[in-house]
């Protein structure tokens, strides 16, 4: 388990990662489009306009990636004047949003090229406006010295440059390119975290067993949290060293337990992630095998936690079995209909080690539930929404989603329905052309504008997700939405106090709006079927 990593920022994506190197964190882990869906809408500030003046350009040989873009447009949208902001790459899905706002540009565009298109109430507040846009695009390309070496272009380049050892590679690249940076990687003889997703499953699972014969992880694709020896990577949180190891085919459900596990006093050695679809039956838990060998042999891991959404039966009983077969003690958090809840099986692994199960933290209160209220969950994690389900159906009965827990359950396109919902907002189908909304809030905010726009009696279910690489002030935009819809709220927010929002901090505010606030999803969920008179 090393410390050195490669990055692969090719030109086949033109993204950025900055590395902290020194204090073990990824802050830009998630580049604003979804990896294999191309640069994002997440430039997108503003509302539709028809009056006004307008400025609109297409500009070549500049890139930004779509969190960045995201800020930009936040910083000029919140100028006196300005009425619409759309600063993004050039790409079909963003010329159809600049279209639909009015500002599209004349003639053709193509990906490469960076879109800037604003409106606003007047020429001095447009002009103002556009300035506000060079100037903190520029500032972005800015470095601390007069030089600055040309990063590698390809995994393969990087470890070629570098004096030799051991590397952990991180390749964030769409989808159609990352095998071929992530086999790179294992043909050199390390491992790689598959941080893309897009990835074809025959070719994920060519390159693991690449990986097994070369005696290396594959971590992934779609691999969004890890810790490596303390290395947070992607979507991770700030947590204490210590004993358990996790493997997790899922990153929210890795990130509850390694955050209740801090909250007990209890750290983590490795939180290896092996990406969604490693326990399905087409993949057969290649990596999770693999990953299991390696905490077993690694002296500082005492104990090891299996996180998981639903997996294949087969799979399952394939990989306990060989769990029975290590020296190392593996307790499984695996979800099912007959174990719905991450929270219990944190609670069991603290028995194993002879510690107390802490008082989870909590903040706030909601106000009680009209009658005839029914659940609607807006959730950004997967793993978080499932078990909510899980939890929920037996009590509740029907509920329905993008991820349903039978087909028959699954939501129109449209994302919304009478009665019991629950929707992740980071199924990757949502994803495609913009920010995660772990980064970018907007897709959920509208939901929750709807299910007030409705007029059904409901009680709101919200995963607010913190740590490196997420929204750097959720409740900042949450809080206010909350207050203003005036609907029993209960939020499950994982994190740590460390995490840079800070959990304290976030729970505070949201519970000022109204909110009330678990660092325990299943306690949330709980909580919200009390209010809905749901007995347990």
């Amino acid at each position: 388990m090393d410390r050195t990593v490669v990055e692969a920022a090719g030109s086949s994506s033109g993204m950025t990662v900055t590395i902290d190197g020194s204090t073990s964190a990824v802050e830009s882990a998630r580049p604003g489009e979804r990896p294999g869906a191309g640069p994002g809408r997440a430039g997108t500030v503003g509302r539709v306009t028809t009056t006004g003046v307008r400025h609109v350009s297409l500009r070549g040989g500049v890139y930004a990636d779509s969190v960045r873009l995201m800020q930009v447009s936040r910083e000029v949208a919140a100028r006196d004047g300005v009425t619409a902001v759309l600063v993004a790459m050039a790409t079909p899905l963003n010329l159809e949003l600049a279209a639909g706002m009015g500002l599209a540009p004349d003639g053709g565009a193509s990906p490469d090229q960076l879109l800037v298109a604003v409106a606003a109430a007047d020429d001095a507040a447009l002009a103002a406006a556009v300035a506000a846009v060079d100037t903190a695009l520029a500032a972005r390309g800015r470095t601390a010295g007069p030089a600055q070496a040309v990063p590698p272009r390809t995994v393969g380049t990087g470890l070629d440059a570098l004096d030799g050892g051991p590397v952990l590679a991180v390749v964030s690249v769409p989808g159609p390119y990352a095998v071929a940076e992530a086999a790179d990687a294992v043909a050199a003889g390390r491992s790689v975290l598959v941080f893309s997703d897009g990835v074809p499953v025959e070719h994920e699972v060519a390159l693991k067993r690449a990986a097994h014969e070369a005696g290396v992880l594959v971590m992934g694709p779609d691999c969004g949290t890890a810790i490596v020896a303390g290395l947070a990577l992607g979507f991770a949180n700030v947590v204490r060293r210590g004993p358990v190891g996790v493997v997790a085919a899922s990153g929210t459900g890795a990130q509850q337990v390694s955050c209740l596990l801090d909250a007990a006093g209890v750290g983590v050695s490795h939180l290896l992630g092996v990406g969604g679809r490693d326990l399905s039956e087409a993949v057969g838990g290649l990596a999770t095998l693999d990953a299991l060998a390696l905490l077993d042999a690694d002296p500082a891991t005492e104990h090891v936690l299996l996180v998981s959404k639903p997996p294949a039966p087969a799979v399952a009983a394939r990989v306990a079995e060989a769990a029975g077969r290590l020296s190392v003690p593996v307790r499984s958090a695996a979800l099912s209909p007959d174990t719905p809840d991450l929270t219990a099986a944190v609670e069991a692994l603290l028995a194993d080690l002879g510690v107390a199960v802490p008082p989870w933290p909590s903040r706030g209160t909601t106000r009680p539930a009209s009658p005839g209220a029914v659940l609607k969950g807006l959730y950004a994690g997967g793993t978080l929404a499932d078990e909510a389900m899980l939890l929920a159906a037996p009590l509740l009965g029907d509920v329905r989603s993008n991820t349903p827990l039978r087909p028959e359950l699954d939501l129109g396109t449209d994302l919304s329905a009478p009665g019991h919902v629950v929707v992740d907002f980071g199924d990757d189908a949502l994803t495609v052309g913009r920010a995660h909304p772990m980064i970018d809030p907007t897709l959920r905010l509208e939901a929750l504008a709807r299910v007030v726009a409705s007029g059904e009696p409901a009680v709101v279910l919200l995963d607010v997700v913190l740590g490196h690489g997420a929204d750097p002030d959720p409740a900042a935009t949450l809080a206010p939405a909350l207050r203003a819809a005036g609907l029993p709220a209960v939020v499950a927010l994982v994190g740590t106090e460390a995490d840079p929002q800070g959990w304290s901090r976030q729970a505070d505010a949201l519970a000022a709006a109204g909110a009330a606030v678990h660092a325990s999803n299943a306690r949330a969920t709980r909580h919200a079927l009390d209010l809905l008179g749901a007995a347990r």
